[in-house]
């Protein structure tokens, strides 16, 4: 048993020596879109904001690994597929998706709020988020 707990530990501290998902920068804001109001964007700074723009808080755990490797794809994957601070320079930007994800509770992705609670959303939140999102981006054709 306690070679099992001290190889864990090293396996955990050599791992550490790994550099993926340190690199925790937010790239200049290019564009952004024109939000329908500033409780819109409000609400999507708090609960959407850490993945789909250049303005991501990165928390102290994102530096130990695995965890960085994980939080650091979330960021990239989130930034690449809707990323409001590359509004209209970014080829692919689905923010017509934005509201239907959050509405069939596909986003926040698992986990995020644990760690964020500030992104939780009350129903009245959620539902005006929505709705902001709809009247910014469109929502898109079933």
């Amino acid at each position: 048993m306690k070679k099992s707990v001290l190889g864990v530990i090293a396996l955990f501290l050599l791992i550490q020596f790994i550099p993926i998902g340190r690199d925790h920068t937010n790239p200049p804001i290019q564009a952004e879109p024109q939000w329908d109001s500033p409780k819109t964007k409000a609400l999507f700074d708090r609960a959407c904001a850490d993945c789909h723009s250049h303005t991501t808080e990165w928390p102290w755990y994102s530096n130990l690994a695995p965890l960085s490797w994980i939080i650091a794809d979330h960021v990239t994957e989130g930034r690449e597929h809707f990323n409001v601070s590359a509004w209209g320079v970014q080829k692919h930007n689905e923010g017509e998706e934005a509201a239907e994800e959050l509405e069939e509770g596909e986003m926040p992705v698992f986990g995020y709020t644990l760690t964020h609670p500030e992104a939780r959303l009350s129903k009245e939140e959620k539902q005006r988020l929505i709705q902001g999102l709809e009247a910014t981006f469109g929502r898109e054709e079933n």
